[in-house]
């Protein structure tokens, strides 16, 4: 496939790096057009990655990954365009942190709404994906980081569209049977207020290489 990673962060280059690696073309698109962190990513992979502006990064996409600042996702996608995001499926790993106020962030939006749908009112024609932002980047594309079962969960309103985002989770290392589908894109909500506590468990264990598991 050809994917769009929105974003130039250690996540966007996490998972392009990832996405590369398993055979995909990946353009990863910033505001600008040179972006310093998303050329050295494309000039260290080779071929199969490549770099330019959000508009860039979704020209001729099949599927997107969003990985910017919760805070700057509504305007990355738009940068894109909704026409380009129109019947395709983002995969939406971003959270609503918010930094304002120093260390641990807060959240912006919870409760009553989230990140995944705020995006998915925005560009209603998009197929919006909850998935893989209740864990660490390196864990998102190798599970096996942490020893035994853990789980991962999806959040969108349509079936196809979860159902090819969970090709690309199995393409990552996730067995079939630790993917929850918590529904439409409203329990979306959850995932995205757990992040307080993941924050919490990184500061007490001194370490993000970790994840939970729903034992039933």
């Amino acid at each position: 496939m050809k994917i769009g990673v929105l974003g130039t962060g250690i996540v966007g280059r996490t998972i392009g790096t990832r996405l590369v690696g398993l055979g995909h073309q990946v353009t990863m698109g910033s505001r600008t057009p040179d972006n310093p962190a998303a050329a050295e990513w494309a000039a260290g992979i080779g071929a199969g990655a490549s770099y330019g502006t959000f508009a860039d990064a979704g020209a001729g996409a099949d599927l997107f990954f969003n990985c910017t600042l919760g805070t700057a996702s509504i305007d990355a996608l738009g940068a894109v365009g909704a026409d380009r995001l129109g019947g395709k499926v983002v995969v939406d790993v971003s959270n609503p942190l918010d930094f304002s106020k120093g260390m641990p962030p807060s959240l912006w939006v919870c409760n009553t709404d989230s990140l995944g749908e705020q995006i998915q009112r925005a560009f209603p024609d998009a197929l919006v994906v909850k998935t893989l932002n209740t864990m660490n980047c390196e864990v998102m594309v190798d599970p096996s980081r942490v020893p035994g079962d853990h789980d991962v969960f999806v959040s969108g309103n349509d079936g196809g569209a979860k159902d090819q985002v969970r090709q690309l989770l199995g393409s990552f290392g996730w067995n079939a049977d630790r993917v929850i589908d918590l529904g439409d894109i409203t329990t979306s909500r959850g995932p995205e207020m757990y992040l307080p506590l993941w924050l919490e468990l990184y500061g007490a264990l001194g370490t993000g290489t970790l994840n939970i598991k729903v034992v039933r």
